[in-house]
């Protein structure tokens, strides 16, 4: 299975990713405005440059101004102001280099300049000539060269610059675009993963958290209210996981501790009960045996006493029985010799035989009559266990059916097998419980098979109930064992 994380890791986790959004955020921001920013410079520059070439446009053509005052006009001071004017457009040249950015924007301001120089060169010859023949024709003639030849190319030079800043701020209006889309979608990445992460922690924070927190909830309440077998699903977080075990755990340990006190009070119930009714039948025991023992004289005929000797010997056995009844409630420290476990068989079955021949059932233990089992054993304890087994089978058994008894031996075990024909056990017996189950018969105390178990536990051997393929119940009881002849005791 998924091993659970730890709230601690999941938290651990949580804050790297908010960490992680944050940075991507600021870069995106970062980037963003960074892009702007060059962008913004970029279109300062490039409105520098076509601002520069503007003027020096516009400076050029107020010192033609001043040529046309100096010659045409015969202002004195025209020259001088012409020259101011060279002055300022050099001035405005040098700072177009400084702005000018790469190969072509440099050539085109390298062209402007030197146009400029052509102009500044051929046009006061232009004039001179028309000041030596000044005449219709002549001034005419300078227009046209000024119109078509110097001024002409200047434009045009200077035309071609203005396209080429232009066309940069063409671009770089679709790189601004490009810059704010880009921009856009960095900041939204960020937003995306917010909503996604807000999305997710609350579905973990639900089945991680807040689902275990009400399960945990919900199983005190059933806990409190003594259903002790509700079980806390074990799930979410590593640390509620924990506490769900735990919890678990405690109402296992709970149900444990109950069941104890039900077994200790039943047993302290039964150390109350059972000294009586052995005191009340021990006394009419006591009272047959004597009966039984003063008519037992030489002047009764052999069967009689026979029956009388029957009569002290069933007596005596029901008193040991109910010795061992009484020490069922104390611990039990078994007598063990070695018998012969048809000896003990014949023992069990000899107060059962008038209910055996009521119902016309057969007993079948041939097999244990046909071999020798000698056993080291409490011969009066297993008497006892065997002949309360029987009788359940015997009370469970339909009319003129058979009851089988076989054994089984390995080399350190003796397995014990009474097989009846009944309707089956309603239930399986505990060996832990003082009373397994409620009891079948009308009158039964239910006391019966918890001794068995008890017995067995003290004897070392094993009891176990199960249904039997052909009908009834298979009860198999199993002893320590090693062959009696070879032993040493």
């Amino acid at each position: 299975m998924h091993k659970p994380k730890s709230l601690k890791d999941l938290l651990l986790v949580h804050e790297l990713i908010f960490i992680v959004l944050i940075i991507l955020a600021v870069t995106a921001g970062a980037l963003g405005i960074s892009l702007w920013d060059k962008s913004s410079q970029e279109s300062q520059r490039i409105n520098f440059l076509i601002q520069e070439i503007q003027q020096t446009r516009g400076d050029l053509y107020r010192q033609m101004k001043e040529l046309f005052d100096a010659f045409f006009l015969d202002d004195k001071d025209a020259l001088a102001e012409y020259d101011q004017y060279t002055k300022s457009i050099e001035q405005h040249f040098v700072s177009l280099k400084k702005l000018a950015v790469g190969k072509q924007e440099v050539n085109a301001i390298f062209d402007l300049q030197r146009n400029y120089h052509t102009f500044v060169t051929d046009t006061p010859l232009l004039f001179y000539s028309y000041q030596a023949s000044p005449n219709a024709h002549q001034k005419k003639l300078l227009y046209k060269d000024m119109e078509t030849g110097i001024f002409s190319s200047y434009e045009t030079v200077s035309a071609r610059t203005e396209k080429l800043l232009s066309l940069k701020q063409g671009e770089l209006k679709a790189k601004l675009k490009e810059s704010k889309r880009a921009a856009t979608a960095l900041l939204g990445i960020p937003i995306v993963l917010a909503i996604l992460l807000l999305f997710f922690s609350r579905l973990f924070i639900k089945r991680s958290i807040v689902r275990p927190i009400d399960d945990i909830l919900y199983a005190t309440t059933e806990i409190s209210l003594g259903h002790l077998n509700h079980k806390v699903p074990e799930t979410g977080a590593a640390e509620l996981a924990t506490l769900s075990h735990a919890i678990n755990k405690m109402a296992t340990d709970l149900s444990s501790s109950q069941d104890a006190l039900v077994r200790t009070e039943k047993q302290a119930a039964m150390g109350l009960l059972v000294p009586m009714l052995a005191h009340n039948i021990r006394n009419p025991l006591a009272s047959i045996r004597a009966t039984a023992q003063v008519a037992d004289s030489s002047e009764q005929d052999a069967d009689t006493r026979e029956a009388l000797h029957g009569i002290m010997d069933t007596v005596d056995r029901l008193e040991r029985w109910t010795g061992s009844l009484l020490a069922y409630l104390h611990p039990i420290k078994p007598q063990l010799k070695v018998t012969e476990l048809r000896h003990i068989l014949q023992g069990a079955l000899a107060p059962l035989q008038q209910k055996i021949r009521d119902k016309s059932l057969v007993i079948d233990f041939s097999h244990i009559l046909k071999h020798q089992h000698s056993i080291l054993t409490d011969e009066h304890l297993l008497e006892q266990v065997l002949y309360n087994l029987l009788l359940n089978a015997i009370d469970a058994s339909p009319k003129a059916k058979k009851i089988e008894i076989s054994v089984s031996s390995e080399a350190d075990k003796l397995s014990i097998v009474i097989a009846d024909k009944g309707a089956g056990m309603p239930f399986i017996p505990d060996p832990h419980a003082i009373s397994p189950g409620p009891t079948t018969k009308r009158f039964g105390t239910g006391l019966g098979i918890p001794f068995a178990f008890k017995v067995c536990e003290v004897l070392g051997g094993d009891l176990q109930f199960k249904q039997n393929s052909g009908g009834g119940t298979l009860v198999t009881l199993t002893l320590p064992w090693q062959d009696a002849t070879s032993a040493t005791y």
